[in-house]
């Protein structure tokens, strides 16, 4: 799916159709991510590239925006770039106009990655009680 295809779009008097949505500084400042960040992962495909105003400027959708925080949530489990270029490529093709036989193997292989992100979910709450138990200990040797 293409950037213009997934923008909102909107006629102006001349006919001139232009992208509406977001410049690089709102979605950092609403995502909590770097310009940089953005740049990157549009560089390396995670996010495609984004449309651009008249004047050269980076102009994202809202479907942009679910992407990049899929991507974040994704980061916080420790999922590498790689991998979440697989995992998102598997939501394009169960979300989009793709054959059912090809949304019901997306379907398949996303169910055994939901199982991985529970797994990673679950380790990363035990890191958590560890440590808080050691916030707890050194509180208490304080006193």
């Amino acid at each position: 799916m293409t950037t213009a295809s997934r923008a909102q779009r909107w006629s102006e008097t001349g006919g001139e159709e232009r992208v509406r949505g977001m410049h690089i500084g709102e979605m950092t400042e609403k995502s909590g991510l770097s310009s940089r960040t953005l740049r990157h992962y549009e560089d390396i495909g995670l996010i495609p590239a984004t449309g651009r105003t008249e004047g050269g400027f980076r102009v994202y959708t809202d479907e942009d925006f679910r992407r990049l925080m899929t991507i974040r949530r994704m980061k916080a489990l420790s999922y590498s770039t790689v991998e979440m270029g697989e995992l998102l490529a598997h939501l394009d093709i169960l979300e989009g106009d793709s054959p059912e036989e090809q949304r019901i193997e997306a379907r398949r292989i996303l169910m055994a990655l939901l199982d991985d992100a529970d797994a990673r979910r679950e380790k990363l709450a035990r890191q958590v009680e560890r440590a808080d138990e050691f916030l707890g200990i050194l509180r208490h040797r304080l006193g």
